[in-house]
Order: structure tokens, then sequence, then C-alpha cells
């Protein structure tokens, strides 16, 4: 049983036209950010996807390929798409795949509300720190492509920056309506409220907090369709 969580607070400040120059800039370093703050977190969600070699592995938002690598290494086998509309975090993240021996995959350029992927198609999608980017208007547009592309058993494996539980982890909410570029547009959201608008049973949703940086893990699925009558 899962509390009502209101996916409410400060909305995305930072457009979606300007994310992708915001994201090229911070390409280079980008990797020394997630290893400080958001290591925990990723590692969870790879826990909770539990990928089977041989999956239709779908990942949006690739970045840097953190997780990608990772995800690629445990589906040798299988099916294995990265999109991101960030062509620097691309890049980075391409030449991390190169070090993986015998990988099969596919990264291109690409955005969450039009995915280039058959329906039902995907057995896992991975989403990690995008939403936090996302303004609230457009969060359902998305959910919806997401539970278009997923298999009508798949999981939704989504990582964000959430609202701080602690005084001291809510700095980055400060930092936030002081200058949002400087959090790389990232606010704290909750996604619970708007997942299960949106269609989707949840399963679990965890709280990490890693150097004062509030994450949410979450594990959903699509709810099963009502039987015909």
């Amino acid at each position: 049983m899962f509390r009502r969580r209101v996916t409410q607070g400060q909305d995305a400040c930072v457009p979606q036209h300007k994310i992708i120059a915001v994201y090229d800039k911070l390409a280079p370093v980008y990797d020394i950010w997630g290893a400080l703050t958001e290591t925990n977190a990723r590692n969870r969600a790879l826990e909770l996807a539990n990928v089977g070699d041989g999956s239709a592995v779908l990942e949006v938002a690739v970045g840097t390929g953190l997780t990608f690598s990772e995800l690629v290494k445990q589906n040798l086998n299988g099916t294995n798409i990265g999109v991101d509309i960030s062509p620097g975090m691309l890049e980075k993240a391409k030449a991390r795949l190169k070090k993986v021996e015998n990988a099969t995959y596919l990264l291109e350029t690409g955005n969450a509300f039009n995915l280039n992927v058959e329906s039902h198609s995907i057995d896992i999608l991975m989403n990690n720190y995008m939403f936090d980017l996302i303004a609230f208007k457009d969060m359902p547009i998305i959910l919806n492509e997401f539970k278009r592309v997923l298999k009508h058993d798949g999981r939704l494996i989504l990582v964000n920056m959430t609202q701080g539980e602690s005084r001291l982890s809510r700095v980055y909410e400060l930092v936030y309506r002081i200058s949002p570029k400087l959090m790389g547009g990232c606010r704290g959201v909750t996604l619970t409220d708007e997942l299960i608008a949106s269609g989707f049973k949840v399963e679990t949703r965890e709280y990490i907090q890693q150097m004062l940086f509030p994450s949410e893990v979450i594990l959903a699925r699509p709810k099963p369709r009502a039987p015909l009558e």
C-alpha cells in the first residue's frame, strides 16, 4: 500500500529546447557528478530491472551511458536501444560502449515524446534523471508513450531527483530556485501519482540519498487491461 504522493512543487524552469545545449556543455564532466550523487540509485535501478539475457531493453535519456553500458553487459544476446536528445552526451555513451566486448546495441538521437520503437515490443524500459527536467503538463504524454512501447508484462524503471526528506537534502531545491541551469535543469519530483493516473501499477518506490542528493527509484508495470465483455 502506497501513500498518495502529490507531484507538486517547483515546475520545470528550463524549456526542453534549451536542455540540449545545457547537457552538451555538461557532457565532459557529467560522470563526476554521477559518481558522487547517483551511483547508489543507479545500482538499485539495475537490481530492480533484473535483466535476463535475451531481453528487449530500451533506455530513454541514456546520458553518458553510465547505466546503459551495464544493461548491455547483462543482455549481450538481446536487443539494447538507447536514446538521448543531447549529441554531446551520446558521444560519451558511444565511447563508453566501445569498451564492452561483444556488445549489441543501437544508440541514437531521440526524445521521450515520440519514440521510434514498435508498440508493445520492450521488456524493460529504463529512464534515469529525466522527469526532473520535464514540465508537469508533459509528464502524462511521456508516460503514455512509455506504456505504448512496453509489453503488457514489461517493467518500467525510473530514477528521478526527488523532494528531499531531510532538511539538508533540500539544499538542491534552493540552488534550483536561484539558478535552474546550475542544477542542469533538475528539480525534485515524485512520480507515483502520475504513474497511477497514466495506467501503471507502482510495485516499488524507494528513497535513496547520496551526498545529500535525493533520488527516488521506482519499479512500475502497465496495469492489466480489463477483459472485454
